[in-house]
């Protein structure tokens, strides 16, 4: 719950080169997952045809720098390390230049789950699926993906009723039993329903594992 999953600074510059200073609280890779995910910071532009990745600030201590040449680009957005806290953030141009805040989007759209929403094992933080959709649909995005958790539990429900969202995901399938399926998911929506009567609620489906059984068809 104190890692940076899912924030992002999104800012407009007249600089087409950028200096990035962040600092992390945790270690900077795990076994499964690269520090450029872990740790590092993604920058993307804004083009008339969507966003485009410019480059991954890539981690060598739990303080790190990086310099960007994205180029004159309405706006930009920084993506914070995904499994690690991230204490400071600094943004830096060339003195002369400006930098100043994005204009303000819609409502964001609320992501609830497992480690698969908090953004394991995405090699980049903007790689995420939730920063994915986040760039696709140019909103706000708010990540309550948690690791090994993402249960449905009925006090999480309340919490996220307290949200002003254009519309809920819930994907927390891969770490429900099917039993759990049946006591939790229902109980869990009719009170996000009730509290949120005209916002949407999307209830994905599970994942197929790299891990489970593949099964082909016969040659012809």
């Amino acid at each position: 719950s104190k890692d940076s999953a899912g924030l992002c600074v999104r800012f407009q510059t007249s600089s087409g080169t950028v200096h990035v200073k962040w600092e992390v609280t945790g270690g900077l890779a795990m076994p499964h997952m690269p520090a450029t995910g872990v740790s590092g910071v993604d920058l993307y532009a804004k083009t008339d045809t969507g966003w485009r990745f410019v480059g991954n600030g890539r981690p060598h201590a739990q303080a790190n720098e990086a310099t960007f040449g994205p180029g004159a680009a309405p706006e930009l957005c920084l993506f914070l390390p995904l499994y690690n806290g991230t204490s400071s953030v600094q943004i830096g141009v060339p003195e002369g230049e400006t930098v100043t805040a994005a204009p303000v989007r819609g409502k964001p759209v609320v992501f609830y789950g497992t480690s698969i929403t908090h953004g394991g094992c995405a090699s980049r933080p903007g790689t995420a699926y939730p920063a994915i959709l986040g760039r696709m649909l140019d909103r706000p995005v708010i990540n309550f993906g948690f690791s090994g958790n993402g249960r449905m539990e009925a006090a999480l429900g309340v919490l996220l009723a307290e949200v002003d969202t254009a519309v809920y995901v819930l994907d927390c399938l891969p770490n429900l039993k099917p039993e759990e399926v049946t006591e939790r998911v229902e109980p869990f929506v009719i009170p996000l329903r009730a509290a949120r009567p005209d916002t949407p609620i999307v209830v994905m489906e599970n994942i197929a594992y790299q891990a489970g059984t593949f099964l082909h068809a016969p040659r012809s």
